[in-house]
């Protein structure tokens, strides 16, 4: 058992970016646990979880490496061939996600494969 004794005020540790990445990579890394790597860095299991959930809001990855989703190529559905809204060119729509994501589509796209996209992009 380990018994600390703070004396004067206590002081709240501040953690850099690079270090919240650096400890949430190492606690992601095959074989290792979240446990041990919070004992290690003294710190609790709830900052490393925190911090792993504040990464992925900030859409930051802990290897600092781009994150790939997986997409599945399926037939095409009824009206959402190349020529969903005729033969004239759609305007280009951007929507900024919460998650800090861009997503970038033609207008013309129907609205269930549009939620579908945000959906994705949003729990990635």
């Amino acid at each position: 058992m380990r018994v600390e004794v703070l004396n004067g005020s206590e002081r709240r540790r501040r953690w850099s970016l690079d270090e919240k990445m650096r400890i949430v990579a190492e606690a992601a890394a095959p074989g290792s646990s979240v446990s041990e790597v919070a004992r290690r860095h003294d710190i609790s299991r709830q900052n490393i979880y925190q911090w792993r959930c504040e990464l992925k809001r900030k859409a930051v990855h802990p290897t600092g490496k781009a994150v790939f989703l997986p997409v599945e190529v399926t037939e095409e559905e009824p009206g959402l061939g190349a020529g969903c809204g005729g033969d004239a060119p759609s305007h280009p729509v951007e929507i900024g996600l919460r998650s800090g994501r861009t997503l970038r589509f033609a207008a013309d796209l129907p609205d269930r494969v549009l939620m579908r996209l945000i959906r994705v992009a949003e729990a990635a």
